[in-house]
């Protein structure tokens, strides 16, 4: 519950990592507001389902217009957004629950089609919503309320998959680094094309990753996520594939591509009618 929604009934736990995305996300809408001059209502901010998806509840502040959609079923939302009001700027939060295994379906056409939007996707590697069963990103083994015998499919590799999906802006990110994180959300907004920023967004409850993430030299835990060198060739999309080999969770800009045309541009260039979105809802309302 908040002050702006006192009827709505959900809070994060204590520590979820999905507030310091809330905050980066802010941050950067924020900083877009001045740069651009632009009214915050020009932004979208496009939900699935799960504890990630929430977040359009919760941001404070002025206020983007918002749409919680169904579970999996962000891109095709905000691909509708586009097709109606190209000029406005979609931001999509999902879970890897909600992007990755039920909406998985829907990355590899919008990277194809290079729409032009950002996704941030909070990766905790469980459904937190519902008790903490397996995701795609589980690791092999894990032990949880629906693996009791520890998971038998090995965990997905979501940067990978980007990759080979021809997403054409990736980076990676971590909750608790806010001001890094609120840097590659502003730069994925800005991005001409299909931008996904994917983000280590640990459950305190059901998996909490902060230490195997930073690790922790008293305990002798190196730590698994470590950041891009400077000298990265971002343009360079084996070079991405390359950094991937090296194992851990690298950090950072990972690949970014402004070589190819943008979904918007293509309709522009071929000259193919956008829908009156008006004239279509007085033929159609019952």
């Amino acid at each position: 519950m908040s002050k702006k929604n006192p009827e709505y009934d959900f809070k994060w736990c204590p520590g979820c990592g999905d507030f310091g995305v809330r905050r980066a996300l802010e941050q950067s809408l924020n900083k877009r507001i001045v740069d651009l001059e632009e009214p915050i209502e020009n932004t979208v901010v496009v939900a699935g389902i799960g504890c990630s998806g929430n977040l359009v509840h919760l941001l404070e502040g002025v206020q983007p217009y918002g749409i919680h959609g169904l579970h999996g079923r962000s891109l095709p939302i905000s691909f509708g957004v586009k097709m109606s009001r190209p000029e406005l700027n979609v931001v999509v939060v999902a879970g890897d629950g909600d992007f990755l295994s039920i909406g998985m379906e829907h990355i590899g056409p919008q990277a194809q089609r290079n729409l032009n939007v950002c996704v941030v996707v909070m990766d905790n590697a469980v459904y937190g919503l519902t008790k903490g069963q397996s995701s795609p990103t589980s690791d092999l083994g894990m032990i949880t309320s629906s693996t009791p015998y520890g998971k038998i499919e090995t965990g997905l590799n979501p940067l990978r998959l980007y990759l080979t999906l021809g997403v054409s802006f990736i980076a990676s990110a971590m909750s608790s680094k806010i001001k890094d994180l609120a840097d590659l959300i502003y730069r994925g907004m800005e991005h001409p094309g299909f931008a996904i920023v994917h983000v280590q967004s640990p459950c305190t409850v059901y998996n909490d990753t902060y230490e195997v993430l930073k690790g922790n030299a008293k305990k002798g835990i190196a730590p698994i996520a470590w950041n891009i060198p400077d000298d990265h060739d971002v343009t360079n999309w084996q070079a991405g594939v390359n950094l991937l080999d090296n194992g851990g969770i690298p950090i950072g800009l990972l690949y970014s591509s402004k070589e190819r045309v943008t979904l918007d541009d293509k309709i522009q260039s071929e000259k193919l009618p956008v829908p009156d979105m008006e004239k279509l809802f007085n033929t159609y309302q019952v």
